[in-house]
């Protein structure tokens, strides 16, 4: 399954990535973060080894009298012995061995690559989009890294460029530009990942760099005690998350501050400059599931919770705060990219909520009964006034125009067959009427919704894209999959066009409800 995507737009991504280089000093930082888990490690075995024996009634001396043929290697010591002088980490055999940037270089290889082709194949053109996708398969986690050519109207258009193996189940990611690690001391803005996972810790990686060993940055990991599996979770603190980090939202006008929502039940802010919590903020009773940051005003923070709450504070007086209670709970949050002060919300009772941040408590501006089900993703066009686009867990992915507060449903897409259970989508920052798609059937489609006659119809007053788009029929431009694609007839039949729908099938049902 896909669990979340992240667009990087355009001219961002370096043109020629760079190959990860264990050198020295990053052996010495690896090395650090390895030697800290590697001790919780053994203290689990030790006490895991211990807590057997005593349930066998049986201690080290019993042992070595039933087995007197095994004394003699003294193999209870075993682990104990070490280079005079070296600390024993799993790294410890790593610094004897020569690490060749090229295979041309490493005289143990003979059969060579084509490296020319390879480098073609990394290059990264300026036209050039990249998107994320946080997939598990088979219990096995990692970050998808795209790359996606709107240019080309072939299968080729969008290829896992690289990626990035995860240590648990990925939750939510976000880019950054803010640059930590490795490459903290260049000037130039850069290219990185936050990834949250049911693990307490935020782990934030260079997307610039292919083959990366370590993150350049864990946040969380410093000074925190080892949660051994079957025991109680800590309670919530102040420095660290708890338990699983379920969203991320980085300030792009404060750049170094990246808010989290975690199942602690807390949000947590923290400085990248120094990867230290600076704030930790715990009014929610219930995990918390969506954050945002209002595109307009840089300090004031929104955040759901299962709490059935929505709360809206500046981060610099979270005291002084507003609350919107709900019927269900929150599954996604959106400012309005046209309006300062309202935001969107998703629950899991299929509906969609329009909220004006300056009153709170207030009923909604409109409710919008969205889908049957959770309306597990949402998204607001940032280029078309009045154009959201909505998912379900029902397998449907529909597109909305609120304009003027008064929401009407444009086109309906079933794409159950294809993308399963629907878990994100998000509109290409550059290419406004591209959508992406995922979910539970772990395969991305992006679609272009200007290419349905609905949408053209219904938003071409509003942009010069969709104006200009001269599609014949609807269809999808791109998909990534390890299986063939549908045949477009396929795909253009699980289409639903709303002047296809009798107006007595689609009305307002009663006051600002629709």
């Amino acid at each position: 399954m896909i669990s979340a995507l992240h667009w990087v737009r355009r001219g961002v991504a370096q043109a020629k990535p760079d190959k990860f280089d264990l050198d020295e000093k990053e052996f010495r930082r690896i090395n650090e973060f390895a030697a800290q888990h590697l001790a919780d490690a053994q203290k689990d075995l030790k006490a895991a080894q211990k807590a057997e024996g005593s349930a066998n009634g049986m201690d080290e001396v019993t042992i070595r009298e039933t087995n007197p043929e095994l004394a003699e290697y003294n193999l209870d010591d075993y682990d104990d012995d070490k280079p005079e002088g070296q600390e024993a980490t799993i790294f410890s055999n790593l610094n004897g061995l020569t690490y060749y940037t090229s295979n041309r270089e490493d005289p143990y290889i003979t059969l060579r690559d084509d490296e020319d082709e390879d480098a073609g194949d990394l290059q990264i053109q300026p036209t050039d989009n990249l998107l994320l996708a946080a997939k598990t398969e088979d219990d096995i986690s990692h970050l998808e890294i795209y790359l996606y050519d709107e240019s080309e109207e072939n299968e080729s258009n969008m290829y896992v460029h690289h990626d990035i193996m995860l240590p648990a189940f990925p939750l939510c990611i976000e880019w950054l530009d803010f640059r930590v690690g490795r490459k903290s001391k260049l000037e130039t803005p850069g290219n990185y990942v936050a990834v949250g996972t049911f693990d307490s810790e935020i782990e934030i990686w260079d997307l610039d760099t292919i083959d990366n060993m370590y993150p350049d940055a864990i946040l969380g990991a410093q000074s925190k005690p080892k949660q051994r599996k079957g025991s109680k979770k800590s309670k919530p603190n102040n420095e660290y998350h708890t338990d699983s980090v379920m969203a991320l939202a980085w300030n792009k006008q404060h750049r170094n501050i990246l808010a989290s929502a975690s199942a602690d039940k807390t949000v947590k802010l923290w400085d990248l400059k120094t990867q230290q919590c600076a704030h930790s903020f715990s009014h929610h009773t219930d995990k918390v599931q969506a954050l945002a940051w209002n595109p307009f005003e840089s300090t004031a923070l929104a955040t759901g919770s299962y709490d059935k709450t929505v709360v809206v504070f500046d981060s610099r007086a979270p005291n002084a705060r507003a609350t919107w209670k709900l019927q269900a709970d929150v599954e996604c949050l959106r400012w309005d990219p046209h309006d300062a002060h309202c935001f969107y919300v998703s629950t899991d009772d299929g509906m969609v909520q329009y909220f004006d941040g300056r009153q709170g408590g207030a009923q909604a501006v409109f409710r919008l009964h969205a889908h049957d089900k959770a309306v597990s993703a949402l998204d607001v066009n940032t280029t078309v006034r009045g154009c959201i686009v909505t998912g379900s867990t029902d397998g449907t992915v529909k597109v909305w125009d609120v304009n003027e507060n008064r929401p009407s449903m444009v086109t309906s897409r079933n794409v159950k067959s294809d993308i399963g259970q629907v878990f994100s989508i998000t509109f290409c920052p550059d290419a406004p009427f591209n959508l992406a798609m995922a979910g539970s059937a772990g395969k991305v489609n992006i679609w272009d919704i200007a290419t349905n006659a609905g949408v053209r119809r219904a938003f071409e007053g509003r942009s010069t894209i969709v104006a200009n788009t001269k599609a014949e029929t609807e269809k999808v431009v791109a998909i990534a999959s390890d299986d063939e694609p549908e045949s477009e007839e396929e795909m253009d039949g699980a289409d639903i066009d709303m002047d296809d729908v009798p107006e007595s099938d689609y009305e307002e049902e009663s006051g600002e409800d629709v």
